[in-house]
């Protein structure tokens, strides 16, 4: 076990995110025949069967989930030393990649954003938009230093905080027959097509606005979705069905003349979104001042002062 080659463990990596040995080489630009090798020397040396393999089947055993879970950390604090390496200076530099949902419109962390880069200037940021679950894993991972997100389960290895609350509601766009008529009531809504999010059903993150179709008796199967706010909007706009959007990112929309807001009208679901990061990861000296910042200032504002409506 000393003497493991930590090229396996990339190599293994690859192959737990991939459908087959196929498509693993394909990514890691090398040939099927190697890398079969080196996921055959991996089990011998493990004494393990890490992936069940054959005709129409390709999945992770329970020791190579095991083993995914240890070397994807492994993979991310490799991958951070060049950058722990960097930053041995008095001036704070680094880089600081946060990873967030397409919906993130917060004015407390704009200001975070602009009073950081303020105070360091030669810090230097990404904003990587990705869907909630994928944002949670790029931290779990660490291959994010945090996440701006939904979150449905909490993952007791990582630590939340609570950045601010959103409320949505049901719009349409100006080809839609709903557009423009006043004195509408949820029952107007009854089987018109739906447009939305990927996390817009039962169980997932916006599991309350999945209710608040299904009360207006709209379709479950919506016609177009997306996991970017941009795309979802689009839909909209241009009449694919009715979909939910936060009403204060849709307020510049419907004084536009773009988007018409449906009911139900003062009882739209809050939808919370959180700063994620996992304490595990080693933080260069600009993503703790940043995350620091950021925790900081949300602990200090009420959360009446960070609810959007």
């Amino acid at each position: 076990m000393r003497e493991l080659d930590w090229n396996l463990l990339r190599t293994f990596v690859v192959l737990a995110q991939s459908r087959s040995v196929t498509e693993a080489a394909a990514k890691l630009r090398l040939t099927q025949p190697s890398v079969s090798a080196a996921l055959k020397r991996l089990e011998d040396r493990l004494g393990k069967t890490l992936i069940e393999r054959g005709p129409g089947q390709f999945r992770l055993t329970e020791a190579g989930e095991h083993l995914r879970r240890e070397a994807v950390e492994v993979q991310g604090s490799i991958l951070r030393i060049a950058t722990q390496m960097r930053d041995v200076t008095d001036e704070i530099r680094g880089h600081v990649r946060i990873a967030l949902a397409s919906h993130v419109v917060c004015p407390l962390f704009d200001r975070v954003l602009a009073e950081f880069h303020a105070a360091h200037p030669h810090a230097t940021l990404s904003l990587d938009v990705r869907s909630s679950a994928e944002a949670v894993d790029a931290v779990t991972d660490k291959s994010a230093s945090l996440a701006v997100c939904l979150v449905r389960d909490r993952n007791p290895r990582l630590e939340y905080h609570r950045l601010y609350r959103e409320f949505f509601g049901l719009f349409c766009g100006p080809p839609h027959p709903l557009f423009g008529r006043h004195g509408l009531t949820q029952a107007d809504l009854a089987g018109y097509a739906a447009v939305g999010f990927e996390t817009d059903r039962l169980g997932d993150m916006l599991h309350p606005v999945t209710l608040m179709r299904a009360q207006a008796e709209m379709p479950h199967q919506m016609v177009g979705v997306s996991s970017h706010l941009e795309e979802v909007r689009r839909m909209i706009v241009a009449g694919l069905g009715v979909g939910a959007l936060p009403l204060h990112v849709a307020a510049r929309d419907v004084a536009d003349g773009l988007l018409w807001q449906l009911p139900p009208r003062d009882t739209e679901p809050p939808i919370d979104v959180h700063v994620v990061h996992n304490p595990k990861t080693r933080l260069n000296r600009a993503e703790r001042s940043f995350l620091t910042r950021l925790t900081e200032t949300i602990e200090a504002t009420p959360i009446e002062a960070r609810t959007y409506r």
